[in-house]
């Protein structure tokens, strides 16, 4: 993975890499939360049909975190980041 220096390190699910090439990170510029997923979804189109329900709205069972902190207690999507930051998308698990 090569980081560049506004980048931050994007954690994939399992679930998710197949529209990713298969790789657990991906190394991504952005300034917000929302910048980064744009960049990402615009390499990777079919990870965006997986993440959003409607136009800037994720799926509700898709969670982001920064640096292990949720975003809907931050700055949702507008949540800023730095390089070096890590961004984690965390499919929610429903079970019964």
């Amino acid at each position: 993975m090569t980081t560049t220096a506004n980048s931050v390190t994007m954690r994939i699910p399992t679930a998710l890499r197949p529209q990713v090439g298969n790789k657990e990170s991906v190394s991504i510029a952005g300034a917000s939360v929302r910048a980064v997923l744009a960049n990402l979804t615009g390499q990777f189109p079919e990870l965006g049909k997986r993440l959003y329900k409607g136009e800037n709205e994720l799926n509700r069972f898709i969670n982001v975190y920064v640096n292990d902190e949720d975003i809907r207690f931050m700055e949702n999507l507008d949540t800023p980041v730095k390089a070096g930051d890590e961004v984690s998308i965390v499919p929610a698990i429903a079970g019964g």
